[in-house]
């Protein structure tokens, strides 16, 4: 594998009045996509990231079954199966952050990881599930009335281009996750998001550096733009980007346009910043079995 590798982020805003029925829904996002995903591999990207739950609305604003028929299986459901398509024609990696279907009705926020050749490498399922009111008119992120928690662990995946990570939003606010995504051999952590203003903003540009700096590794944040009917609950702030393990910004996108984010990672950067921090040889694990026993 070569050290330098681009990452393509792919931050839009979805264009669908969420009263619309959800094959209308899907069937736009995905149109809308497959044209960014192109764009980003003209512009030299090998690994492309969408945002969390790329082919609707962030539906999560309202509590309504109208959205369980947005999910489908992972990886034999159609917009798996396309994309791993997709994938193979361009030669690209591609993290999809969909909504998965297990058995009749089981639901999980996920991420498929599709390899450069179109291969299903695995995906990885939301492990911390959201359930917070935002403003005064019932919105929220009520992401437990759609998704279980994940029960796949945190898998590192080993593409074509390098090995990577995925988290997914929410999951950005705890650290133990993105410690075990690096101890599993992580160059590279993806967190697509869907987040706004007035909440969450703050912390936008805080902790994914962090997560960086502490681990030695590459993160890519994602998040969505603009604002969604009939909800409009806040504005999703884009600004999607790639930071390097020494917390610098190498690529950020605008606040409010769609817009394909590419920036370079190197692996020679991730040896050299972990040689001069020896964070993985000085942790300490036998001393933190306290966390896993006390009660919050």
């Amino acid at each position: 594998m070569a050290d330098q590798v681009t990452i393509g982020l792919i931050q839009a805003s979805h264009d669908v009045h969420g009263d619309e029925p959800v094959e209308v829904h899907k069937e736009k996002a995905i149109e809308k996509h497959i044209k960014l995903v192109q764009e980003a591999k003209d512009r030299g990207a090998q690994i492309i990231c969408l945002q969390e739950v790329f082919y609707g609305p962030y539906f999560c604003a309202e509590q309504n079954t109208k959205w369980y028929d947005a999910a489908e299986e992972i990886p034999n459901g159609p917009t798996t199966k396309r994309f791993q398509e997709l994938a193979k024609q361009l030669g690209v990696v591609i993290i999809l952050p969909i909504y998965e279907r297990e058995g009749i009705a089981t639901y999980y926020n996920t991420a498929a990881v599709i390899d450069a050749d179109g291969t299903y490498l695995g995906k990885y399922r939301k492990q911390h599930i959201p359930h917070v009111g935002v403003g005064n008119e019932g919105c929220g992120f009520w992401e437990k009335f759609y998704f279980k928690p994940g029960n796949l662990g945190y898998p590192v995946f080993d593409t074509a281009f390098a090995k990577v990570g995925v988290y997914i939003c929410y999951d950005r606010h705890f650290p133990e996750g993105a410690r075990i995504l690096g101890l599993k051999g992580a160059e590279i952590v993806f967190n697509p998001s869907a987040t706004v203003a007035g909440l969450s903003e703050y912390l936008w540009k805080l902790e994914q550096p962090a997560h960086a700096v502490a681990n030695g590794y590459y993160v890519a944040a994602i998040n969505r733009v603009g604002y969604e009917a009939p909800w409009n609950m806040g504005e999703f702030y884009g600004q999607s980007y790639l930071v390097d393990p020494r917390g610098n910004f190498v690529a950020m996108g605008s606040r409010d346009k769609d817009e394909v984010v590419i920036g370079v990672m190197d692996k020679k950067m991730i040896r050299e910043v972990r040689d001069t921090w020896q964070f993985y040889r000085d942790r300490r694990p036998e001393t933190y079995n306290e966390m896993t026993a006390l009660l919050p």
